[in-house]
């Protein structure tokens, strides 16, 4: 229960951490963090948590990330579903607890796009399917290399959730204008479940191209560099 308690709260973190600086500060009038900030938010959640409870659960904090690991040969089939729904639970109740805070601002009217992940016209650059699909594929894909190679036996010790963490931040650089990074379906499914609507009908996008993609990441790894 240890670990499935230490999903649960590493993912309410990211999510919290993560979503509420970008509904909270990204854009604030004067002087907002911006895509810049929002993305270094994101990537110190993981490096956080990841030292404070991965020596539980491993810090996955993803279902992507638990199914890619399963893939890749670091974590056992029995433990997937179980880290998933822990994994879903935190990301839903950190979205709770940030609906309420913005529900209850003084000036309140809308939630908005609550920093849910979208497409098309949910885009934050206007990108396509085509371009969410490939962008949400290959970051998770390359997210899952990051995340192998950084805690293989060979690695150097200590500094895997550096690693992990960075590449997070380095993802959403990227991809913030594509889609507002998903790379997480947990995260996507606990920010659409209160944006609604458009959002809610694209989620499904924000599981299929990041599991497959960590699927594609952990096979790569595992069958190219995990050799010893």
């Amino acid at each position: 229960m240890k670990k499935y308690f230490a999903e649960f709260f590493g993912t309410f973190w990211l999510v919290f951490g993560g979503c509420g600086s970008a509904i909270f500060a990204a854009g604030f009038p004067d002087l907002g963090i911006g895509f810049v900030g929002v993305a270094l938010a994101f990537g110190l959640t993981v490096l956080t948590m990841a030292y404070a409870v991965g020596h539980i659960s491993g810090a996955h904090f993803n279902p992507a990330v638990t199914i890619g690991l399963w893939v890749g040969g670091n974590h056992t089939a029995k433990e997937v579903v179980p880290y998933i729904i822990s994994q879903l639970i935190g990301a839903i109740l950190a979205a709770a607890c940030l609906y309420l805070i913005v529900t209850n601002n003084s000036g309140f009217e809308s939630i908005g796009g609550f920093a849910a992940n979208g497409y098309g016209e949910f885009s934050p650059g206007g990108y396509n399917i085509v371009a969410a699909f490939l962008a949400e594929f290959l970051l998770t894909m390359f997210f899952l290399l990051i995340i192998l190679g950084s805690i293989h036996k060979n690695a150097p010790k200590g500094f895997a959730p550096i690693a992990i963490g960075l590449g997070l931040t380095l993802i959403h650089l990227i991809s913030i204008p594509i889609t507002n990074t998903s790379v997480n379906p947990a995260r996507s499914m606990s920010q659409a479940l209160f944006a609604g609507g458009g959002y809610l009908s694209q989620v499904w996008l924000f599981w299929v191209a990041p599991i497959a993609g960590a699927v594609v990441g952990g096979f790569i790894y595992k069958v190219l560099f995990d050799k010893e």
